[in-house]
């Protein structure tokens, strides 16, 4: 084997090491429990395990996304790059499948391994843990996590789409609108950017929080509840949003439109920004240039996810025609936002103590 790539993988097996030695250091401390707890309150996920033992893999078996060439990495300080990524979250996926961020690398001598969890929570766990360095969640996870202490920092934003979020209720429901939810049982994730969906479109129909039965449920239980009639309202967000209506022609009551922002973040360890900021732009520089081929792609963006994620690709069109994508900066109106989000959660008891969301943007992607 040639001195090169012995040497490429020695450098792995020694990060993988570190990882491991990192991950049991943290586990020792209450700041993991903390979060824990946070979550499984709030989202009702059992992770601790995940942040210790995430799918994470050399991407030797890209897919076939056609995704665009890439910038290369000129200097990097890490040795290694480790991505946590979602299935359902398109940009990340794609530049996985393609290889294309192991290229801008490759100058550098530096790998990128990648880590897939099921949803945000797990996935911040594990960049407390220190076996990530950047991932993509939606609104509700850096929030909890910020409250539990996780020194981690907003990187850029997705404006993802208001569209792509609502509230459904069965095609035969009587329920004509939001004040109609009063006093009826509502299905959405605990904690989740559709939990603050429900809250602002209750505020505007003159509705507490207290006035509806939550049903605190993932998107699958979700559907089954929905699907037998078990919840009179299910609140979620695209693909499964646009499954379920093409499935049981389910109706909407309102999206995000005027209510909430249904954003998402782009997150990194705060250790990594201040050790790594070359190595964190090559990151952004690429994952930007696959946000853009998925914007103006979504009949490829759909095919792609279809077999990853089980859902017919038509279906996956629709949703992907009405969401948007870029990888912008943090702006101060992007934090007044985020604060709305994390100010409604104190408000409803799901985060113990108030935060300053703005303490932990990062400044470097301006």
């Amino acid at each position: 084997m040639p001195t090169k790539a012995i040497n490429r993988l020695l450098n792995i097996a020694l990060a993988k090491l570190n990882e491991v030695i990192a991950c049991l250091d943290k586990l020792k401390q209450p700041k993991i429990h903390t979060l824990s707890l946070l979550f499984a309150v709030g989202l009702g996920l059992s992770i601790a395990v995940s942040a210790c033992s995430p799918n994470t893999t050399d991407n030797g078996t890209a897919k076939t996304a056609q995704t665009p060439q890439t910038a290369t990495a000129t200097t990097s300080s890490a040795t290694t790059v480790r991505i946590g990524y979602q299935k359902a979250a398109t940009v990340l996926n794609a530049l996985k499948a393609r290889g294309e961020l192991e290229k801008a690398f490759a100058s550098a001598g530096t790998s990128v391994t990648w880590a897939e969890f099921p949803a945000g929570p797990p996935m911040l766990e594990a960049l407390n843990a220190g076996s990530i360095d950047f991932g993509y969640t939606g609104e509700a996870p850096p929030i909890f996590a910020q409250a539990a202490g996780i020194p981690l920092q907003y990187v850029a934003y997705d404006p993802w789409s208001t569209k792509a979020e609502a509230i459904l209720v069965h095609k035969d429901s009587p329920i004509k609108t939001v004040a109609d939810l009063k006093g009826k049982k509502v299905a959405f994730a605990k904690g989740s950017n559709t939990n603050y969906l429900i809250v602002k479109a209750l505020e505007k129909a003159g509705l507490k929080y207290t006035d509806i039965k939550p049903a605190s449920l993932p998107p699958a239980d979700a559907r089954a509840a929905f699907e037998g009639k078990n919840v009179d309202a299910w609140a979620i967000w695209d693909p499964y949003l646009a499954a379920a209506e093409q499935a049981t022609g389910a109706r909407q009551l309102t999206d995000a439109t005027g209510l909430a922002g249904n954003l998402g973040y782009y997150l990194a360890a705060k250790s990594f920004v201040e050790s790594n900021p070359n190595a964190l732009k090559v990151v952004l520089d690429n994952v930007k240039k696959v946000s853009d081929w998925a914007k103006n792609n979504p009949t490829e963006v759909a095919k792609f996810l279809s077999p990853e994620l089980g859902i017919d690709a038509g279906v996956l069109e629709i949703a992907e025609k009405r969401r948007t994508y870029d990888v912008l900066p943090i702006t101060d109106e992007i934090i007044a936002k985020q604060q709305a989000v994390a100010d409604a959660f104190y408000q409803i008891q799901l985060i113990p103590k108030q935060i300053n969301v703005k303490e932990i943007v990062w400044q470097g992607n301006k």
